[in-house]
């Protein structure tokens, strides 16, 4: 047994990955499993003051061992990860965020750009390249007027070309839809330069979608409840070919009875936002966010300690795929079939779930706590 992994958490483990097997899905013939993942990720050593990396982690399916492949230990607390079409990394500081830094493919900072902490404008941790690949958009907030920005910044240089409008207040992730377009989450919370939330009465959440070219707005969704924070993205595309977002919520009600019981998932379908299924992890808090089986979405939940399956086929209900301490970071891991299973991070270490493929957990190399998000790099 891995050091700090007990035998209770095995068998919680064995038990939760193994829950589902979705009508005897098999390999097919000429099917195999990848070797291995290569995983863009974001660290700290185990003690809160410890100091934080980015870099590359290799999970080696075969031997059941994971590595470190490059760490870059970085200004503050890092929050999004981009991998770039070059090999590079792209890693945004934790919001209030003042810095960007690119890390390039042999494991060196190659670009950094640092903000004054004192500027209107400041980082909210998410970007993502535009359609053409020559710029980068990054979600921001203007501490002078309280409103959200897309700041748009040449890929290159990182510096900033342009600034636009969010629709809306306290701008999290952005993803492109098929269009180039940009559909982005407004958490709607409103927050000092502290970090800290005020006045939620007024929160005003939404997704939106803005023109990549120009951003102009052009669709905006709200939910009936509006202490509901919209905050990470996914993509999943069903067999048939039907894309669908997939948007995790955190709950911001005054009432924790409230928080207890709000949904965790809202899913676009067509041009219709909607809460698919009232299940919850008892505390309101939906943390990442892949895509994942059937067109589905897993939605894990730091808090609870819980990743949960949604997939259309059982539209009213989340099932627990993963039940293992601070079940958080995810991504999603194609396995032998495409669109099937996640890969998550958890206190104790890696943990690979697929509807088909046996689940497997990697204990962290040495002792370190992952941050909120990693992203699949590449597979062998």
């Amino acid at each position: 047994m891995k050091p700090g992994l007990h035998r209770r958490d095995f068998l919680k483990l064995a038990g939760a990955c193994s829950l589902l097997a979705h009508g005897g899905l098999a390999l097919a013939a000429g099917e195999r499993e990848p070797h291995s993942a290569r995983i863009a990720a974001a660290w700290r050593g185990p003690n809160p003051t410890d100091t934080y990396y980015a870099g590359t982690l290799l999970a080696d399916w075969g031997r059941k061992k994971l590595d470190i492949l490059s760490a870059v230990p970085l200004p503050t607390r890092p929050h999004g990860l981009l991998p770039e079409p070059d090999g590079s990394l792209l890693v945004a500081g934790v919001r209030p965020g003042t810095w960007l830094l690119r890390i390039d493919p042999e494991g060196k900072v190659a670009r950094q750009l640092d903000i004054d902490a004192s500027a209107d404008v400041l980082l909210n941790g998410h970007a993502i390249h535009n359609a053409t690949g020559d710029l980068v958009f990054t979600t921001e907030t203007d501490f002078a007027s309280g409103r959200g920005r897309i700041g748009v910044r040449d890929r290159a240089t990182l510096k900033k070309l342009d600034e636009w409008e969010s629709g809306g207040l306290e701008p999290h992730q952005l993803l492109l839809d098929a269009s180039g377009n940009l559909v982005v989450a407004n958490g709607g919370i409103p927050r000092n330069r502290a970090d800290k939330k005020y006045d939620l009465p007024r929160m005003d959440s939404s997704l939106v979608r803005l023109d990549g070219r120009t951003g102009k707005l052009l669709r905006q969704w709200k939910l009936d409840d509006n202490r509901l924070s919209l905050r990470h993205l996914a993509w999943s595309t069903a067999p048939d070919g039907e894309r669908r977002l997939g948007v995790a919520m955190q709950a911001e009600h005054g009432d924790a009875a409230q928080r207890r019981q709000a949904p965790l998932l809202a899913v676009l379908e067509g041009d219709a936002l909607i809460v698919p299924t009232r299940d919850n992890d008892g505390f309101g808090y939906g943390g990442d966010l892949a895509a994942a089986y059937n067109g589905g979405f897993v939605v894990s939940s730091n808090q609870a300690g819980l990743a949960q399956l949604w997939h259309p086929g059982a539209p009213e209900k989340l099932t627990p795929v993963v039940e293992l301490q601070e079940a958080y970071a995810m991504a999603e891991w194609s396995g032998p079939q495409p669109g099937g299973g996640v890969l998550v991070a958890t206190a104790l270490g890696l943990v690979r779930w697929h509807p088909v493929a046996k689940p497997v957990f990697l204990a962290w190399p040495k002792p370190m706590a992952l941050d909120n998000h990693w992203v699949l790099v590449s597979e062998a």
